[in-house]
């Protein structure tokens, strides 16, 4: 079990405040583990065994569970004049969960922790029962850093910047970088995450009916990640493949799938008019292995593949991330955090003046004083530009200075 700070100091400074701790993400992103490593964290501030109980609620055992069944069973096992912390797994498996948590966290002496892979851990049911009194925690894939300890404990492990290639080629899911696999081996396990995700999260839950219409919806979005488009382009491509969809069914399509975590939604901020847009988004991907599991690898998508892991690596660190419009053309993320906010352009190459003028041009139009930053993997990159930092994008990722 490889440890992962990022996640369990920042949960650790909640524990024992009367908070429900939430923990959501893609499926097999690392949440399970990351409930073990709190209770081995607790374990070292003196908190005995008996006072730790853990349920996996996507174990057959608790299949037909109930609500009343489930809160019975949590409640027989339960201190005696201690506090008890609960680790409940995949709870949103049991209906009405979140009515038992609340009744747990109101009446008894619980500190509590949830995981969950779908949008039920974020419904409104969640509002109305837990409201004021839960905090939630994204779980993502494995940062680059974190991929890069990962590797150590099974591989020899070259120079950062030459480890960027493999990371984006087969991204950070945990489980396949507990050994070395070959990439066809990465690939089938990260398929088969693919196809649960799909399968149980969306077509079973929402009782889809027509699932290759939204496997090419699912397609379309992979191969267009770091491009704007709605939900009008998906209709009309698959109308030109002679497959009648209207923009509503694909709107509920791309919904479902941010909901199951497969993908983020990226909204386009107007710069200048300082407003949100409401067209023309991008999506990202919750890994970029995803893509070549689905789609196979190209070079053509490395480009965009390298957009998917700024930003995810900009989620990570709590910064609410938006494309930036400018009045000649787009800043592919502005980043906010409190108040904090920073610029980031990125760009796999500057292969002529052009490219160079066209890339710090878009970052000099934004006249104020937050950083801007100009990402690629050129070897060479390094500098300031009239006040735009020029950075690796494999120097970015492992930096601590945003």
């Amino acid at each position: 079990m490889i440890y992962r700070p990022m996640y369990v100091d920042k949960i650790m400074r909640y524990a024992d405040a009367p908070f429900v701790k939430i923990l959501t993400g893609v499926r097999r992103c690392g949440k399970s583990t990351i409930l073990k490593m709190i209770m081995e964290e607790l374990k070292k501030r003196g908190i005995s065994d008996k006072q730790l109980l853990s349920y996996r609620f996507d174990s057959m055992e608790y299949e037909d569970m109930t609500a009343k069944e489930m809160f019975n069973e949590i409640k027989s096992k339960l201190c005696d004049g201690e506090k008890t912390y609960l680790f409940l797994d995949e709870v949103q498996e049991i209906k009405h969960w979140e009515k038992v948590v609340n009744s747990l966290a109101s009446d008894y002496d619980v500190d509590i922790y949830v995981t969950g892979s779908n949008s039920r851990m974020m419904s409104s049911e969640i509002e109305t029962y837990l409201t004021g009194r839960y905090i939630a925690f994204r779980i993502y894939t494995l940062s680059f850093s974190e991929y890069l300890t990962f590797k150590k404990e099974y591989s020899d492990v070259k120079a950062p910047r030459e480890e960027l290639a493999e990371y984006i080629r087969l991204g950070g899911f945990p489980a396949t970088h507990l050994q070395k696999y070959s990439e066809d081996e990465v690939y089938t396990i990260v398929r088969d995450i693919y196809n649960s995700t799909i399968f149980s999260d969306i077509v079973k839950r929402n009782q889809v009916r027509k699932v290759d219409q939204l496997e090419r919806i699912v397609k379309f979005a992979f191969d267009n990640v770091g491009k704007t488009f709605s939900a009008k382009s998906i209709s009309d491509y698959l109308k030109s493949e002679r497959r009648t969809i209207d923009n509503e069914t694909v709107y509920n399509y791309l919904e479902k799938l941010e909901n199951a975590y497969i993908l983020y939604r990226c909204s386009r901020y107007d710069i200048q008019g300082k407003e949100l847009l409401k067209t023309q988004e991008k999506f990202y991907l919750a890994d970029t292995a995803l893509r070549y599991s689905v789609l196979g690898f190209t070079m053509t998508s490395v480009a965009a593949m390298l957009e998917n892991v700024v930003y995810l690596e900009l989620r990570r660190r709590g910064y609410s991330v938006n494309i930036g419009k400018t009045a000649d053309g787009e800043i592919d993320f502005i980043a906010k955090k409190q108040s904090e906010k920073l610029y980031v352009q990125v760009t796999r190459e500057i292969t002529s003046p052009e490219t160079e003028q066209r890339e710090y041009s878009r970052l000099l139009e934004i006249r104020d004083n937050y950083p801007k930053y100009l990402l690629t993997t050129d070897n060479f990159a390094g500098g300031n530009y009239e006040g735009i930092k020029t950075m690796h994008v494999a120097d970015f990722l492992l930096s601590s200075e945003f």
